[in-house]
């Protein structure tokens, strides 16, 4: 039985590409957008993200929260929108995909890699914001939630290749001894954790292989 899922936020560049992954793979997708729908979703919902109700997202196996926001006077939506959907969805058994970033993976005991002084100065305030909301997610018993960590070097435009090593709270590195994933990588891992996945209340991490 082919899954049934959400993705909110569906426009954005992550969103577009798993909502078209999981819909190559017959799954019954509806992209929740604010304006005209960019995605191939033949299943659209448009509503503010602080609009969507718990009626919405009834009947989902899986929401996939894809927000992003990188103006630094927006970033604490970061945290505000995920408490939204997390309220919405709590105590029910549809899962919650979170699109987080690579800032929060450790490098170290007690160390993630947005504290390392290589980390660019530019994303210091964005990992930070999202770094937050990893532990806000973790303080949610209530909610089937999994967050997704990309490598560090999340290239917009990498290549598809359809594999891809599986990590969780460390920063790993693939066969080239880099940490690098593509967006169109990365959403495959997103679409295969909701398919087969059981990373309940867990953040996994994907790389290159």
């Amino acid at each position: 039985m082919s899954k049934k899922i959400a993705v909110v936020c569906a426009n954005g560049r992550v969103g577009q590409l798993v909502v078209k992954e999981a819909k190559d793979r017959g799954m019954d997708v509806t992209a929740f957008v604010r304006g005209e729908n960019k995605t191939v979703a033949d299943k659209v919902v448009v509503k503010d993200l602080f609009d969507i109700t718990k009626e919405d997202l009834k009947g989902y196996d899986a929401v996939v929260d894809a927000f992003g926001a990188w103006k630094e006077e927006d970033l604490h939506l970061h945290s505000e929108t995920l408490k939204h959907l997390c309220d919405l969805l709590s105590g029910s058994e549809t899962r919650l995909i979170y699109v987080g970033g690579a800032g929060s993976l450790y490098v170290a005991p007690g160390k993630m890699l947005y504290q390392t002084p290589e980390f660019p100065d530019v994303f210091r305030p964005l990992a930070s914001a999202q770094v937050k909301t990893y532990f806000e997610l973790k303080e949610r018993n209530d909610v089937k939630w999994t967050f997704v960590s990309p490598a560090a070097d999340f290239r917009a435009d990498g290549a598809r290749t359809g594999k891809y090593l599986l990590g969780g709270d460390q920063l790993i590195v693939g066969s080239k001894g880099e940490s690098v994933i593509s967006y169109a990588d990365y959403a495959i891992a997103v679409v295969d954790e909701i398919e087969k996945g059981d990373h309940i209340r867990e953040r996994i991490s994907v790389v290159e292989a």
